[in-house]
């Protein structure tokens, strides 16, 4: 039974093998040896820098503000909370 397994998976492996076998290996990039600048490349090799830096700087503003924000209404509850305390605990 075993034996019977494996010979299908080869009978089902060795076409694809075969075919893999016969294509030549893709041959690697040339390297660039010169400089190019940027305003030389293809349009869509250029990445816009300007709109991804502000972006950025939004995210991390919105994302400080909101902690901030957040620390605020933490401090005032606890403020409403310790002026409770203070009223329900008498005084000496």
């Amino acid at each position: 039974m075993k034996r019977l397994v494996l010979v299908i998976a080869l009978i089902a492996l060795l076409p694809g093998a075969i075919v893999h076998a016969q294509q030549p290996p893709p041959q690697p990039p040339t390297a660039q040896e010169d400089f190019v600048p940027v305003s030389a490349l293809p349009q869509a090799e250029q990445l816009p820098a300007a709109p991804l830096l502000i972006a950025a700087y939004a995210f991390v503003w919105v994302a400080l503000m909101m902690y901030v924000w957040s620390l605020w209404r933490r401090m005032a509850r606890l403020e409403r909370d310790l002026a409770d305390l203070q009223r329900r605990v008498p005084k000496p």
